[in-house]
């Protein structure tokens, strides 16, 4: 029996799993560590975390499986998307790595656009330049701290950071490379009309690989250090959100996933790299060969739900720990009890600012519509369904888009909790199914390096001996309803809120920078 081994490289957390040729789990490991946020909007990690994570999740995996390392046919490696990692000639990391959710860049991305041309960065990348993307981050770092862009010889995204640990091998693929603002996305590769407009060498970024493509093998000091096999082979993996979707299954049209993570995300299969006219949503590259896709992120989904947690629930949390219990399912257990619509409280769920359908580092949390009736269950439930309603709006996109929605599949940890599902499937009007299996980007990339050994002959072979649908949450018509009148409210209040976002964000600057 061959064996395919998963690491997933994320923002809380390394998720590492083991999995059978058919996709049934063997055994799993996850470290967490934590998250910087230096000043007002920023985001950062040591990468030194992801790699200590990473081998303590390997050996872990290892002893829990009980299965030798010869078995273990290949590996795949995922990844929080967009971070920046910096690496000097001794390939030591220059500083802490840059987050997907930071918002430092705003000057960096209006530059870059106009140094470039809009139509360009447009016709080469699929997208525009975000402040969650990679390319403004290195230009922040050459203007703010040029002592470390000049010592700077190895630019990487964070998972293949923890490649490079793995094999020595400098590379990345196509998906991950898709949210740099540095990659030709019809052409799956770097863009050199875009790095020589704004002076970045290829000398500096990674090789680019297809997803199932072998990368690189595990080095013999890595084998003696986790208990892998020397030679080992790595393929090229996936960023988090195409990686989940291979492990969700959405390798074929009219197949949706939503996820539930950290962060929200809408993710459609694509045929070609289409554009969304108004640039509201992302065209990246799929780790299906040749394929691309359709993503809306919205920046906190499952992150909103944390922070709750963390700020206003040390009751529910410290009762979890005394009787071993989910803190998420006490405060589920509150939200349930508060009515459909929360009375009129809505959330929205801008704690990091926003990308789809408002690309504002600006934008912020809040909760409207408080009254005295309101109590912490309302406060619960709003969260959850303002996450519903920000998820709605990328799909409001996509239908616009004339994007098939066959079947639409639910993903992430909100995925696990049934009534979050059933907000959902009441804020969108759309059924919500759950799959076998519900190991995301690590499924994923172990299944993708499944395609790399040979194990499968195909993406969509490996997917469909893997995963398949057992269970549908249908919607009720009723609150659908309720949650449709209080959507249009959602969606009006950034429009009535973002002057003052800005000016939010101009007397932070002004006093507290």
């Amino acid at each position: 029996m061959a064996y395919l081994m998963g690491i997933d490289v994320g923002t809380s957390g390394t998720k590492t799993l083991l999995v059978d040729e058919s996709g049934n789990l063997v055994a799993s490991v996850n470290h967490e560590y934590p998250l910087s946020t230096p000043q007002p909007l920023w985001a950062e990690q040591d990468p030194l975390d992801w790699w200590e994570a990473t081998k303590e999740g390997i050996r872990g995996v290892l002893a829990k499986a009980e299965v030798s390392p010869d078995s273990i046919a290949g590996i795949g490696l995922s990844g929080q998307m967009h971070g920046l990692v910096l690496l000097d000639r001794n390939h030591e990391v220059l500083r802490p790595a840059i987050l997907w959710c930071d918002q430092r860049t705003s000057e960096q991305c209006s530059w870059i656009t106009d140094t470039v041309g809009k139509e360009t960065v447009v016709e080469e990348t699929r997208n525009p330049v975000l402040t969650g993307f990679t390319a403004p981050k290195i230009i922040w770092v050459r203007d703010k701290e040029p002592q470390i862009y000049d010592r700077t010889v190895m630019m990487l995204l964070p998972k293949d950071y923890i490649r490079f640990r793995l094999t020595g091998e400098f590379a990345t693929e196509v998906s991950d490379a898709s949210g740099t603002s540095l990659l030709n996305v019809p052409e799956r590769r770097w863009s050199k009309v875009v790095l020589d407009k704004i002076q970045i060498s290829e000398d500096h970024l990674p090789r680019v690989f297809e997803s199932s493509v072998i990368s690189g093998k595990i080095t013999k000091q890595i084998a003696q250090e986790t208990g892998l096999r020397e030679g080992t082979p790595v393929v090229g993996g996936g960023g988090d959100q195409a990686a989940g979707a291979v492990g969700n299954g959405i390798v074929r049209r009219g197949v949706i996933s939503v996820t539930t993570g950290t962060s929200g995300v809408v993710f459609a299969f694509s045929d070609q790299p289409t554009v969304d006219p108004k640039l509201r949503v992302h065209t990246f590259c799929h780790a299906v060969p040749n394929k691309w896709h359709v993503m809306g992120v919205m920046l906190s989904a499952g992150g909103s739900l944390r922070w709750f947690r963390d700020t206003l629930c040390s009751e529910e949390t410290g009762l979890s720990r005394r009787i071993g219990r989910d803190p998420y399912e006490f405060i589920t257990a509150q939200a349930e009890h508060a009515p459909v619509g929360s009375e009129g409280l809505i959330f929205l769920p801008y704690l990091t600012g926003e990308r789809t359908p408002y690309p504002d580092p600006e934008a912020r949390g809040v909760f409207f519509g408080l009254t005295l009736r309101h109590h912490k269950g309302h406060l619960a439930r709003s969260v959850l369904e303002g996450v519903a309603y920000g998820l709605r709006d990328s799909l409001e996109i996509l239908k616009e888009m004339n994007v098939p929605l066959e079947e639409v599949r639910a993903s992430g940890g909100g995925a696990r909790s049934e009534l979050w599902r059933q907000i959902q499937t009441d804020v969108n009007g759309i059924p919500l199914s759950t799959i076998n299996v519900d190991e995301g980007p690590a499924l994923g990339v172990a299944l993708l390096a499944g395609v790399g050994a040979g194990i499968y002959g195909s993406i969509e072979e490996a997917c469909d001996r893997a995963i398949r649908t057992v269970s549908m949450t249908e919607v009720n018509q009723r609150h659908h309803s309720i949650y449709s009148d209080y959507y249009r409210i959602y969606g009006s209040l950034y429009q009535s809120l973002k002057g003052q976002f800005a000016e939010v964000g101009s007397v932070l600057s002004r006093w507290h920078s």
